[in-house]
């Protein structure tokens, strides 16, 4: 799968992309990121992008013309042309539905915004499919690009040492948080691991596991169960 992340500031993911997984995955050839910088398309000597809003307002807008034909240029850069997407708090909000719906794709490019935003006529021209990570606001789109990444490079095969991890995380299996799990020692500070786990009996292990996880969402996140 392929990554093409459009920003003002492409080095914000120099430590990003060098680390863990994403990096290992990226040396075996399981995934591609590239990154493009708006002002490389400015049409004047200042690669100038952004500007005032009409009607008067603080800060400063990503314009049109630079994101048009960055959008334009990358998009020629692979064989097929790929999704893309805006990072944006008016968006679908971000879960674990839409990251699998984000992993089908072969190619997803990144809009990732800073200052006020993009002018609207970005988002009317280009179509591109808006994604919030949340109900907050982040200084530009570049954290909620990598949360869109990390979520989605979990799903693609080989990724992840053992599949079934991704399978088992929270939102993942019937849309319930994930059990409590526990690793040696056995016992730490006067707390034990649960019996259950010790045993042996795969089918109580399973079971347990379940009940768990429905106890869990329960207590912590009961909207979850609504749907």
């Amino acid at each position: 799968m392929r990554f093409d992340i459009l920003t003002l500031f492409p080095e914000i993911f120099d430590g990003f992309l060098s680390e863990g997984l994403l990096n290992k995955a990226i040396q075996n050839g399981l995934l591609e990121v590239e990154r493009w910088n708006f002002r490389d398309w400015a049409s004047d000597r200042h690669r100038t992008v952004d500007d005032r809003p009409y009607g008067g307002g603080p800060g400063m807008l990503i314009g049109c013309e630079a994101v048009f034909n960055c959008v334009e240029q990358v998009q020629l850069e692979a064989e097929r042309p790929g999704q893309l997407v805006m990072m944006t708090p008016y968006g679908r909000k971000l879960d674990q539905n839409l990251v699998t719906e984000l992993a089908r794709f072969d190619r997803l490019l990144i809009l990732c915004g800073r200052y006020e935003g993009f002018d609207e006529r970005i988002s009317i021209g280009l179509k591109p499919m808006e994604i919030s990570v949340g109900d907050f606001i982040c200084n530009g789109g570049e954290v909620p690009a990598m949360i869109v990444i990390e979520t989605v490079m979990r799903l693609i095969p080989g990724v992840l040492g053992d599949q079934q991890s991704a399978q088992e995380d929270s939102f993942s299996k019937e849309g319930l948080l994930e059990y409590p799990q526990y690793t040696r020692p056995r016992d730490f500070r006067g707390m034990s691991v649960p019996e259950v786990l010790v045993s042996g009996d795969h089918q109580k292990i399973a079971q347990w596991r379940k009940e768990m996880s429905l106890q869990r969402t329960r207590e912590r996140r009961d909207d979850l169960l609504d749907k």
